[in-house]
């Protein structure tokens, strides 16, 4: 295994592949700021044609003083927008313009901003406003307030419709603008603000690090982001995977360990309370052994599920919980402050997802992809509106 670290650590971290990247994310920021910024974006205006995409010209956010309003270069294709598009997560307002791993560059900022200037990279994740006054705000949770916005399918105070990242421009206050580190490319940058950040938080807010032993269930687009972060991060890793045909891309990403899982639940059985954090990606519930899962924590382990499948989860007993006094629980995205320390440490050890990029008029194409499974492990769209 430690060949394989080797390898990892070589294709992160070489002088060449710093080089490269740095000379890459120079080009990003040497591109021209847009001017006269115009809102159209490809929507889905039928919900009967889940994956048929318009171009359609949207009202953007009422302009404040607080806000900052990017010209978009990049967005990631998120399972989040398949979900809401075919409405397996309920009924959605069209036309709408999904998409929420946004970067792009600045092209305007408020009097109040603080922290952005005109021309510098910057991103927007899968949140886009907040009361800012509540408990949650007012303690870095704001990913949690009871009146959070979502960046497409929501709604501001005064009416206008939120529309996501497959578009030309975006506008939001400048707590959900994250700045893009300047060795950390766009293409890359996009898909961490929400897929990185989701599995990220968990990890940084239940302890992953040196001497910790963490498990990631499922290795697709959130998992594959685990596996890197949480390397990164310096803890043991077990990656959990139905697929064999990954188990080869699995061990490229750093895992420490792979275990190729079976319905039954057979392969918890030698890592009974063998690790402290279960990191769940899984989207599918179907056929989960949710209790042999619980049974691999250590005493007072937890399994937090970041995937969000349509149907419920597995029952699970009282007594599934006895044995080591796990914890269950979830996580919502992250909050600004572990958004900038995770783009910090992609930037300062070289991480590098693994992306397909395709033009954002593919949108059809590529969220066929994702409903089909059939991407390793992001997909990224790059713009063509302008």
């Amino acid at each position: 295994m430690s060949a394989i670290i080797g390898t990892i650590k070589k294709r992160f971290s070489t002088g060449h592949q710093h080089a490269a990247s740095s000379s890459a994310a120079a080009s990003d920021q040497a591109a021209p700021v847009p001017v006269n910024v115009e809102f159209k974006g490809y929507a889905v205006t039928d919900p009967d044609k889940w994956s048929t995409f318009e171009i359609i010209d949207f009202q953007p956010k009422t302009w404040q003083d607080t806000d900052v309003e990017i010209a978009i270069s990049h967005c990631g294709v998120c399972g989040s927008d398949v979900h809401t598009i075919t409405s397996g997560w309920g009924s959605f307002p069209a036309p709408l313009v999904v998409g929420h791993e946004i970067v792009g560059k600045v092209t305007r900022v408020g009097s109040k901003v603080k922290g952005f200037k005109v021309g510098d990279r910057a991103g927007v994740g899968a949140q886009i406003g907040a009361c800012y006054s509540c408990r949650a705000c007012k303690s870095d949770n704001e990913q949690y307030c009871p009146s959070k916005i979502n960046t497409y399918a929501g709604t501001y105070p005064d009416g206008v419709k939120t529309q996501g990242g497959y578009a030309t421009a975006i506008r939001a206050h400048e707590q959900f603008v994250f700045p893009i580190p300047d060795r950390l490319e766009s293409r890359y940058a996009s898909s961490m603000l929400c897929a990185g950040l989701t599995v990220f938080s968990p990890l940084k807010r239940h302890g992953a690090g040196p001497g910790k032993k963490v498990g990631i269930l499922g290795i697709g687009g959130l998992g594959h982001y685990a596996v890197l972060f949480a390397k990164a991060m310096g803890a043991e890793v077990y990656a959990f995977t139905h697929s064999e045909s990954k188990v080869e891309d699995i061990k490229k990403m750093g895992a420490d360990h792979v275990v190729v899982t079976d319905e039954e639940g057979e392969f918890t059985k030698p890592l009974t309370q063998a690790l402290d954090l279960i990191i769940s990606t899984r989207d599918v519930a179907d056929n989960m052994p949710l209790d042999m899962y619980l049974k691999m924590l250590w005493v007072h382990g937890k399994f937090i599920s970041v995937g969000l499948p349509d149907k419920p989860l597995p029952q699970v007993m009282a007594m599934d919980f006895e044995g080591n006094g796990c914890f269950m629980g979830g996580s919502h995205i992250g909050n600004k402050k572990e958004a900038i320390e995770m783009l910090n440490l992609a930037a300062a050890k070289g991480i590098r997802p693994w992306i397909e990029e395709m033009p954002m008029k593919e949108a059809q194409q590529a969220v066929e992809k994702v409903k089909r499974n059939d991407v390793r492990y992001r997909l990224v769209l790059t713009q063509d509106l302008v």
